[in-house]
């Protein structure tokens, strides 16, 4: 063939390719999942979710996932069983509402282990000098709030009648709420915690003292949800498996993620990192912890939120779905 005569089927042959390379990447585009996943805070205990996303996990398996953030636990809980969402990231005080009935799961481990620290202002040094102060929690009843109370029971403070708790709020906020006076203490957790005993804070109990197996955040879904969708939820875990390893084996990068997603200096970020991993807060492979589980649930008895006979953790949990993501990511 003549070089006149191929030169217009070479000119087709591009036209083709560069309508269909669009379409292929549409194709490609439209095959991953939507997923909209809440969580509860964006703070270093839920990063790995922020891992599977910006380094690219969730993509890998198939998931377009977005993550939506819900500060409040009843919120939180009408969305996944609404269906606004089908994944959630946040508290284990879920617990109660499984035990009446509700259709949830809990399916993998976000934050194994309790992080936080009481903190005082600079003007209290002692559980004695809060009688009569104003405290500060992340809402009422929440599982920090539980934890909060017992440990101030143990050193002596009953509640309601020698101090008043006043929601303010996750670390953050609730680091805010101290510095600016707003409350004499609250229980705060790593990395702020080192920020705040940095900047003259006092450190008054290490919660890990007192709690040191505790089931505080966990990833939830809704039954009948993951029963229809058994590969979603499978990849989901894939993914959390993967950013688990990713921020075990990969500490430079990590810190440096850590560091630039969650807001914190270099310095925060490295030793926010190494509490986690040292401690297993995050547990290597997405899994969570039975025996956190089962002090959950005994505090809230203690609380008046459950009532006996206890039951017992296999009864809040399916970890068939991490069983079957990390037989695939074996097999790879």
């Amino acid at each position: 063939m003549s070089q006149e005569r191929t030169q217009p089927v070479i000119r087709i042959c591009f036209l083709v390719i560069a309508v269909l390379l669009p379409i292929g990447a549409a194709a490609i585009a439209q095959d991953k999942i939507k997923l909209p996943v809440s969580v509860s805070s964006k703070t270093l205990g839920y990063s790995p979710l922020w891992v599977a996303q910006k380094q690219g996990f969730f993509a890998a398996n198939g998931l377009d996932v977005d993550l939506i953030l819900v500060r409040s636990g009843d919120l939180a809980l009408m969305a996944l069983l609404g269906g606004s969402v089908h994944i959630s990231g946040g508290s284990t005080a879920g617990i109660s509402a499984i035990e009446k009935g509700v259709d949830l799961a809990f399916i993998g481990g976000a934050i194994n282990g309790l992080t936080h620290m009481i903190l005082g202002g600079k003007n209290y040094k002692s559980f004695d000098d809060l009688r009569g102060a104003t405290i500060g929690a992340s809402g009422l009843t929440g599982s920090t709030t539980i934890v909060l109370k017992r440990i101030l029971k143990g050193k002596g403070l009953e509640y309601p009648r020698d101090y008043k708790l006043l929601n303010v709020g996750a670390s953050a906020p609730a680091f805010l709420a101290l510095s600016s006076n707003q409350i004499a203490a609250s229980i705060i957790a790593v990395p702020l915690a080192f920020e705040a005993a940095d900047l003259g804070y006092n450190i008054l109990a290490r919660v890990v003292d007192t709690v040191p197996s505790y089931q505080l955040g966990a990833l939830a879904l809704k039954r009948s949800w993951g029963e229809k969708n058994r590969p979603v939820a499978v990849r989901f875990m894939k993914s959390m498996v993967q950013a688990h390893r990713w921020l075990y084996s990969q500490r430079d990068a990590a810190v440096s993620f850590l560091a630039k997603e969650m807001q914190l200096s270099a310095s925060h970020a490295r030793r926010g990192w190494e509490y986690y991993t040292e401690k297993r807060i995050w547990h290597p492979e997405a899994d969570l912890s039975h025996e956190g589980l089962r002090m959950v649930i005994q505090i809230m008895a203690e609380e008046g939120q459950l009532r006996p006979p206890l039951p017992a953790p296999q009864k809040f949990v399916d970890q068939s779905y991490l069983k079957e993501a990390l037989q695939e990511l074996a097999s790879r």
